[in-house]
């Protein structure tokens, strides 16, 4: 159960602007909780002032939580130094043990610049969520029934791996080369593949929304059996 303190003296109106808090103005500070569960005993807890501060604070709280447990890589954004970590390629093998699909980890994977080619055995159906995998190499490894949801991988070089029936959702993909890689009833939704190198690529029974197929099919390096699996107009 996650609690703030906040005092009685900040308004909700003050958000706009710098309070001014003088000592003897300010009341101790009331815990708030951020639960489900109800206090008949405090009498405070029935004010609208006080729902409406619990609701403010419990909010923060809740965004603070998720942004710092599952960062965006936006664009233009920096990325984060490159790990000292001198196990960080091998950690792939073991990959999260949570989040997976909603892109949450219990601790990042910062796999740039590894080199796991020809890799045929320790990274099919590992979760790979959120994973900082730019400028690495996947040649020619098996990826089959991976989860790399909210995967930052522009520049990386999969030429012929095959990612059969893995979650590949909101992957950027800019840059990177994928000539010959097998796309087979893997889900692609929300993914980008700006400039991406996609010759040859399989995509035979490709999970992918409206609006995504639109922009791949942008792609001019798609061959034409790439276009007619995905349905390219």
């Amino acid at each position: 159960m996650a609690s703030i303190s906040i005092p009685l003296a900040y308004k909700s109106h003050s958000l706009r602007r710098s309070p001014i808090y003088r000592p003897s103005q300010l009341h101790s500070p009331i815990q708030i909780k951020c639960s489900a569960s109800k206090d008949c005993s405090n009498s405070e807890e029935s004010s609208t002032q006080f729902k409406q501060l619990r609701n403010v604070a419990c909010g923060f709280l809740a965004v603070w939580a998720l942004s710092s447990v599952s960062p965006v890589i936006a664009a233009g954004q920096r990325l984060p130094p490159l790990s000292t970590d001198p196990n960080r390629c091998e950690r792939a093998f073991v990959g999260n043990t949570i989040g997976q699909a909603n892109g949450v980890y219990d601790k990042p994977l910062d796999l740039r610049f590894c080199d796991y080619t020809n890799e045929k055995t320790n990274l099919k159906g590992k979760s790979l969520a959120a994973a900082l995998m730019s400028d690495a190499k996947f040649d020619g490894a098996d990826m089959t029934e991976v989860i790399m949801s909210k995967a930052y991988v522009v520049g990386a070089s999969f030429k012929g791996t095959d990612f059969s029936n893995a979650v590949l959702d909101r992957v950027n993909f800019e840059k990177a080369n994928l000539q010959g890689a097998s796309f087979k009833n893997t889900v692609l939704s929300g993914s980008t593949f700006n400039d991406a190198q996609l010759d040859g690529v399989d995509f035979e029974d490709t999970i992918i929304g409206y609006i995504d197929l639109q922009k791949i099919c942008t792609n001019k390096t798609i061959t034409e059996e790439g276009r007619v699996n995905l349905g390219c107009r």
